[in-house]
């Protein structure tokens, strides 16, 4: 494969006499070049074929090796102010000096591949060029699934400027030496995953994982792509797209955004439990929002395949998702079963025997998970069964609803709408959520989370606040929403969630034309206990009343907490925020005249 990009060309040269790879390949992205490399994952005992599945492979990582490592990923920007309170940050050059001499003879006895790639649809404004050099191949198989690869992309670039994304598993194999099904640095302090703001580059050192290794994903579509958002006047974003159609045949488009694990699979491709109703799935986890000519904002999602949690997906939760990885697809860190196919709690099939995760001997009741919590399914978007015909589109679509929700066992009513732009930021900025198992620190304890994107801010967590408030002169701008499907009675959930959460989603389209007034509460907009389409649907009036309600004395409590984490956050907070927050207290404690009961109607 030929390029003129001298850039590039010196860059891989660089990286090849530093590295020390056996050899350099190009991906060009082609059938025959992904077939020969699936049957090398196979012969060298990576992957697994899945009997049951056609095209489709089985891999168990390092155990050191299963989610994101927050912990070990850095903001370099030049100034420490710059990468906010809620990234790690270290000085630029001297990450360098750490990592650059742990990259030296890296490669050895390995092969360096070089993929040029496009997040984005080529036709696309907002379409960015990266190229990843690697020496794993499980990363080069799964970016052929996750993003544009190959010689397109390289026509795409031509001459022009690329994002340099460096990763190696730090493994490099002596002369004489066996090679193991997965390499990676097994001490967590040896991890590196790296973000030059400035320079936008990426470098990735001691991982396989995908969050860490794959870097077209969360490293350049967010942390890197929220940079360069900001300087060019867009938004990169943790949300999924879907397109939602009434029975009058009218389509809305709606972003939303959860942190990992919270749903956005299963709300991307949800089945509507409600007859004439159809949802559709542009994407799950990432979409790239930019003001059109018209006023309206236009989301394009960047990414080319799913990179889902495995673990609760079922015919029940998610039909679609299971119709997605029928075939073509990669499973990580989730169980083979003896039937031939792979398994993972909460799939809804029974099994007698199984390999685990770690290669080990399971049985049902053996005391242990046979797959890891955050085992996670690689499949094209092109299979999935409700794709919207506009996911591929350059223009992207135009939304009328954006969405921001956690896991949240109490406190947050089932659906708010924001009183205006301002309001809906502040929602956005005071997200929390239980933490899950897609990263590595504590599981279960409650977190900020804003805008879903803690993990994923590229520069200051303010000036990203900021940045989203400078919209609001936008002449159409989306309605704001906050929802909560997790509020729970003891373990018990209140609402049935998964499809039955397109109830949801029909009120906030009836909120946008008017067609339901819902009732002001303290903290927003919420249904009335009629408006709610809840046909079908058998749940107590009681279990009702708590999920629509804003509880005063609970959101008192939330109130100061947010004020907390502001104060947390130093003093570039914008004001405008601090002021909903003053607007929210004021609602929350108003005279006694107006005052009318515990539950803060009014």
């Amino acid at each position: 494969m030929q390029t003129t990009n001298q850039k590039l060309k010196d860059w891989v040269e660089q990286i090849a006499n530093h590295c020390l790879p056996q050899d350099v390949y190009w991906c060009d992205g082609s059938k025959t070049e992904q077939d020969n490399l699936l049957k090398e994952l196979v012969a060298q005992g990576t992957f697994k074929p899945v009997a049951a599945r056609p095209n489709s492979y089985w891999v168990c990582s390092h155990p050191s090796d299963v989610a994101r490592v927050e912990k070990r990923t850095f903001i370099c920007s030049r100034k420490e102010e710059d990468a906010g309170p809620t990234n790690n940050w270290m000085d630029p050059a001297q990450m360098k000096q750490i990592l650059w001499p742990k990259f030296a003879g890296c490669m050895q006895g390995r092969r360096m591949y070089v993929i040029p790639f496009c997040m984005g649809p080529y036709d696309s404004p907002l379409a960015k060029i990266g190229v990843e050099i690697t020496d794993s191949p499980y990363v080069v198989a799964n970016m052929y699934l996750m993003a544009r690869v190959g010689e397109k992309a390289l026509a795409k670039l031509g001459n022009g400027d690329f994002i340099p994304c460096l990763h190696s598993v730090g493994a490099p194999l002596l002369a004489g030496q066996k090679d193991v099904p997965w390499p990676c640095e097994p001490d967590p302090e040896n991890k590196y995953i790296v973000q030059f703001p400035e320079e936008h580059m990426i470098w990735s050192y001691g991982s396989g994982y995908g969050g860490n290794a794959l870097l077209g994903k969360k490293c350049l579509a967010l942390r890197i792509a929220s940079v360069m958002a900001r300087k060019e006047g867009w938004l990169a974003e943790h949300m999924l797209i879907l397109s939602l159609t009434n029975p009058q045949g009218k389509t809305f488009y709606m972003a939303a955004a959860f942190p990992s694990a919270c749903g956005k699979t299963n709300l991307a491709m949800l089945k509507m439990p409600l007859p004439g109703w159809q949802v559709k799935c542009l994407g799950d986890d990432i979409a790239w929002l930019r003001p059109g000519s018209d006023g309206r904002l236009w989301a394009i999602n960047p990414e080319y395949g799913f990179f889902g949690v495995a673990p609760g997906t079922s015919g029940k939760t998610n039909a679609q998702a299971m119709a997605a990885m029928e075939k073509n697809a990669i499973f990580t860190n989730v169980a083979l079963a003896d039937d031939g196919d792979v398994w993972w709690e909460g799939i809804d099939r029974e099994i007698t025997g199984a390999i685990d995760w770690q290669g080990a001997r399971w049985t049902p009741g053996c005391g242990r998970k046979a797959a890891h919590p955050n085992s996670r399914f690689t499949a094209p978007l092109s299979q999935c069964p409700i794709l919207d015909e506009h996911w591929n589109d350059g223009e992207g679509v135009p939304l009328s609803a954006i969405i921001f929700g956690g896991r949240r066992p109490s406190t947050v009513p089932l659906v708010t709408e924001a009183f205006s732009w301002e309001h809906g930021v502040f929602f956005g900025s005071a997200i929390a959520s239980e933490t899950t198992a897609a990263n590595l620190d504590q599981v279960g304890i409650v977190r900020r989370d804003p805008f879903a994107m803690r993990p994923f801010f590229g520069y200051h967590v303010c000036d990203y606040f900021q940045h989203w408030l400078s919209f609001k002169n936008l002449s159409h701008l989306p309605r704001i929403f906050m929802v909560n499907w997790f509020q729970k009675e003891g373990e018990r959930f209140l609402w049935p969630g998964y499809s039955d959460n397109g109830r949801v989603l029909k009120w906030i389209t009836q909120r946008l034309e008017n067609k339901v007034p819902g009732q002001k509460s303290a903290l927003g907009i919420n249904p009335g206990l009629q408006e709610l389409d809840l046909t079908g649907l058998k749940i107590a009036a009681s279990d009702l009343a708590r999920l629509l309600t804003c509880d005063g004395h609970q959101w008192k409590k939330e109130a100061q907490s947010i004020a907390e984490f502001y104060q947390s956050l130093g003093p570039k907070v914008p004001p405008a925020l601090w002021q909903q927050l003053t607007d929210l207290q004021k609602r929350l404690d108003p005279s006694p005249r107006e005052h009318h009961s515990s539950c803060c109607m009014f």
